[in-house]
């Protein structure tokens, strides 16, 4: 049983607090849903698109999503 904390779990914890399936995402992100489990359990890294997209997606920024802030709201476009 795994113990250790997943790479960018908050990016999987999203994805289940809002309800969707990681078929889901792959749909958003154009991609199979096993690469989606992959990116999840980190074997596969996220591409930057790929977080951008998610960014998009959430409303939130790619800091969020990457743990590097805890402020949820996306920054103000200038």
């Amino acid at each position: 049983m795994r113990t250790d904390p997943l790479p960018f779990e908050r990016i999987r914890n999203m994805r289940i607090d809002a309800d969707l399936k990681q078929q889901d995402i792959a749909d958003v992100l154009n991609v199979r849903q096993n690469t989606v489990t992959q990116y999840e359990l980190g074997t596969t890294r996220y591409p930057v698109d790929a977080l951008i997209k998610l960014a998009l997606f959430y409303g939130t920024s790619v800091d969020y999503l990457v743990g590097l802030t805890d402020v949820k709201e996306p920054y103000p476009r200038a």
